[in-house]
């Protein structure tokens, strides 16, 4: 029984697939790759061949061929960030795969990285200028969620001076200092939401301030 073939990517998506047999070429039109090379499909709008990237070259894949003769990798920013590959990390961005696609649970490549404890991963990820630094996945956990649990204090402090957010709560009612299983995490949480909360106050307090000192008029 054939596979399904594989379902078209939607404009600007990536696919992203394995080659499980070298392909030869018959016009210089084509890509070339061999057995285990990781292939990018950029452009599936003709139905017989498919635009691919392959080690840094563009070329053109019998649509067939990839249905057949290769594996389809799903989430490969995941996988990266995951294993802490670097390598295929800047291979994935380099091909425009999506930097805030979610997987099955709902996570973002940015929370395997943080999950792991790989901090060149994120340093990379934060590169990217649209990077979602608050996307919880579905029980409710962020990046930070996830390096706070797994005692990752390096991590924590650089995903707080980008910027994440300490006040968001999972389904279990859990901010990410809840969830810190070290000192130093909670240290680094605790005085970051003291100065999230200690803002508000001393602006209404000096508005106050303001508001209740006398006008002083000339004469």
């Amino acid at each position: 029984m054939s596979k399904p073939p594989p379902k078209p990517a939607k404009p600007g998506q990536v696919k992203v697939f394995r080659a499980l047999y070298t392909f030869e070429p018959r016009t210089p039109d084509e890509l070339y790759f061999e057995e285990g090379d990781i292939i990018y499909i950029s452009d599936m709008s003709d139905t017989n061949w498919w635009k691919g990237t392959c080690k840094g070259r563009t070329g053109l894949i019998p649509s067939n061929y990839v249905a057949e003769q290769a594996e389809s990798i799903d989430n490969p920013l995941h996988e990266a960030a995951k294993r802490g590959n670097l390598s295929w990390l800047r291979e994935c961005l380099d091909n425009r795969v999506g930097v805030n696609g979610l997987d099955k649970a709902g996570n973002t490549a940015l929370y395997w990285a943080c999950h792991g404890g790989h901090k060149d991963i994120v340093d990379v990820l934060f590169t990217q200028a649209n990077l979602e630094l608050n996307q919880q996945n579905k029980l409710g956990d962020t990046a930070l969620h996830a390096a706070a649990w797994k005692g990752y204090a390096d991590i924590v402090e650089m995903l707080l001076a980008k910027g994440a957010r300490t006040d968001l709560k999972n389904n279990e009612k859990k901010l990410a200092l809840d969830m810190a299983t070290n000192a130093t995490c909670a240290s680094l949480l605790k005085k970051k939401q003291s100065a999230v909360w200690l803002t508000p106050y001393k602006m209404s307090s000096c508005v106050s301030k303001r508001q209740r000192a006398p006008k002083m008029w000339k004469l």
